[in-house]
């Protein structure tokens, strides 16, 4: 179970048995799971992706990037991994999908953002 002690007595108290928190845990992980699925799929097709991310020697809003690959884990409610660049890479600490054709990462150290990525610039503005 997932759940911290804290978060597992709250929910004990609002009524929940242990078995339903249990029940509500899984559903958590299989729902970070299909998250970790849909975004390895949108990272994996090969094609060009933009971003909303702030570079230091860019002047534009929107970024153009070609992906490696996106490598993830997920265990419980945390979803981490690493997505590879052309030329660098990042450690991501979290993400969710929010459309099909736009997913949004928090990206760890150097770029310490949460970041929209979509398949066409247009979605990004």
């Amino acid at each position: 179970m997932h759940f911290d002690q804290r978060t597992q007595a709250a929910l004990r108290d609002a009524g929940l048995t242990t078995e339903e928190i249990r029940e509500a845990s899984d559903a958590v992980a299989a729902a970070v799971e299909r998250d970790a699925e849909t975004l390895r799929a949108f990272f994996a097709g090969g094609e060009t992706v933009y971003s909303d991310m702030e570079m230091a020697h860019s002047a534009s809003e929107i970024q153009e990037h070609e992906v490696e690959f996106l490598d993830l884990f997920t265990h419980g409610s945390d979803l981490r991994g690493y997505l590879r660049f052309d030329s660098w890479g990042v450690p991501v600490e979290g993400g969710r999908v929010l459309s099909d054709e736009r997913v949004e990462l928090s990206l760890g150290p150097t770029v310490d953002a949460r970041v929209r990525f979509a398949r066409d610039p247009d979605l990004l503005r």
